[in-house]
């Protein structure tokens, strides 16, 4: 097993890897829409406690799957790779119609399985979060 850690995806806000490849399966750990080397979320607009006042779901969708690819680049594997994608999403009502819009751009030729969810909170303030399975040859 083999850790990855990419130069280019934003920090883990803990003690894990970007991804670990087991075989030739390449596990990613859940994957924001943050950018490297700030804490600033695209399209989050936070007050002075970091809460959530304002945000735009489109740039975050765009941002997470960069980071995505950014993840797998580093780890020698490519976008259509992907089989497996688990969706942590915040607000299954306001945001899942822009969400699936975005996705069928970015997944139109390969489509992997996809669960969606909609969760309470994530660790940081964002609305998405991403947990990927690519297998590589």
């Amino acid at each position: 097993m083999s850790k990855i850690h990419s130069s280019q995806a934003p920090e883990p806000v803990g003690s894990y890897p970007h991804a670990r490849r087991v075989g030739n399966l390449l596990f990613l750990s859940g994957v924001g829409p943050r950018q490297r080397g700030s804490s600033e979320i695209p399209g989050v607009t936070l007050d002075a406690e970091r809460n959530i006042i304002d945000y735009d779901i489109e740039k975050q969708c765009h941002a997470v799957f960069q980071n995505v690819r950014y993840i797998l680049e580093d780890a020698g594997a490519q976008w259509e790779n992907l089989v497996d994608v688990t969706v942590f999403l915040t607000n299954m009502k306001q945001d899942f119609a822009v969400f699936n819009k975005v996705y069928a751009v970015y997944f139109k030729d390969n489509q992997p399985c996809r669960t969606t969810v909609e969760v309470n909170a994530l660790p940081t303030p964002i609305a998405i979060e991403l947990k990927c399975i690519a297998a590589l040859e």
